[in-house]
């Protein structure tokens, strides 16, 4: 990779590596609510029960133990940037008495596994982070066997999720933040119908398909809400850490307005995400 790309890319691990802690904390609650995208990911990749499987960008596990439960006589390996990261899977694996996983630190730019590994390659959230997705992309393909399926899901576009754009709003007219350059790494980079699919099929997949998956962040309260994004939400809790008290307690005022506003009554908040998925 170009050096600014592995710039970013030491820039993401600390940062994963500094938050592990808040994904930790929050991991019950946060899985629940990523669990439809996962769910999805999985009847994609219709994993059987001796299948090697690749989850990329696995974070604190999921849905690679869920997929290890699965494939019984089979393994998953988790990798990610973060040790920090893949330190909490191992303990829910553990908690969840499943042993057919390994962890392995690693870039997904530069995967360290043969050609033609794995029946099935998955990655929930992580594309729209790489420095390079389409060099993500061959090298998921590259280890994948023939006619096995790679499945990802990302973020759909800001205005169906308030979820996060609510309090990224806020932050952003507050302290008055410049936007991130264009095609930079981020939330919403890869929202674009078709653009993961177009990368797929550039990088040798064929039969591609993209489904929309929609439903709610539910919070119960402000205070949940703003206590979730201020501890596990990497961009917001950098920008915050540059915010005075006065600021931060604007900052909170009008993200609590604004819940009040938009979803009166209660903080179930809209979420839109795509499934993508492909054969090579």
């Amino acid at each position: 990779m170009e050096p600014q790309l592995e710039q970013i890319r030491e820039q993401q691990k600390a940062s994963w590596n500094k938050f592990s802690g808040g994904w930790r904390k929050w991991n019950a609650f946060t899985m629940d609510f990523l669990q439809p995208t996962g769910d999805e990911i999985i009847r994609c990749l219709a994993p059987k029960a001796g299948d090697q499987v690749l989850d990329i960008a696995s974070g604190t596990g999921e849905p690679g133990l869920t997929i290890a439960a699965l494939v019984k006589q089979g393994k998953v390996t988790l990798t990610d940037l973060s040790e920090d990261m893949l330190a909490v899977a191992r303990d829910q694996a553990a908690s969840k008495g499943i042993r057919n996983i390994d962890t392995i630190v690693c870039d997904v730019c530069e995967l360290p596994f043969e050609d033609a590994s794995f029946d099935a390659v998955s990655c929930r959230f992580g594309f729209m982070f790489f420095p390079d997705m389409a060099l993500a992309a061959r090298e998921m393909v590259r280890v994948l066997k023939p006619g096995g399926r790679l499945a990802t899901a990302v973020w759909g576009s800001p205005e169906k999720n308030p979820w996060v754009t609510i309090i990224m709003g806020v932050i952003n007219r507050t302290m008055q933040l410049p936007p991130p350059p264009p095609g930079a790494p981020g939330m919403f980079r890869c929202a674009a119908p078709g653009l993961l699919a177009g990368l797929f099929e550039q990088a040798g997949l064929k039969n591609t398909t993209e489904k929309e998956i929609t439903g709610k962040l539910e919070c119960g309260s402000p205070e949940t809400y703003w206590d979730l994004h201020t501890e596990v939400g990497a961009p917001i809790v950098a920008a915050m850490s540059k915010a005075d008290e006065k600021t931060r307690e604007i900052i909170k005022k009008e993200t609590f307005t604004l819940l009040q506003q938009k979803f009166p009554g209660n903080t179930a908040i809209d979420y839109a995400a795509t499934v993508i998925c492909g054969q090579k």
